[in-house]
């Protein structure tokens, strides 16, 4: 063990085995708790949501309503690998890369993307 000149006296006057004892410990929990928290609290719930919302994108077919980063509401009328075909008003289709799809809210028919329309 390495003893830093903070913790000499302490060695000097209780020898190692005060360091271990109540006031040695409890000062080095909050160093232990809080990047637990931390991790449990903000970093878990965020990569979970960062998946759900990954795998939301990538299953993005044709007639799906989406919302696009921009607040642009339109369906889903092509879908490519990394872009998709978005009609935001009648006869008016835009490109959009599905990145910036920010959320699906309603599922359309299920139909294969990219088909002749009947």
């Amino acid at each position: 063990m390495i003893l830093t000149p903070a913790l000499v006296p302490a060695v000097a006057a209780g020898g190692i085995s005060s360091l271990f004892s109540s006031g040695g410990m409890t000062s080095l929990l909050p160093f232990i708790v809080i990047p637990l928290l931390f991790y449990f609290m903000i970093l878990r719930p965020q990569q979970r949501r960062a998946k759900e919302h990954a795998a939301r994108i990538e299953s993005v077919k044709r007639g799906d309503t989406v919302v696009m980063s921009s607040g642009v509401i339109g369906k889903v009328v092509r879908v490519e690998d990394k872009e998709v075909g978005v009609e935001i008003a009648q006869n008016v289709t835009v490109k959009v890369v599905k990145a910036m799809i920010s959320e699906v809210r309603a599922r359309g028919e299920p139909a294969p993307a990219n088909d002749a329309k009947s």
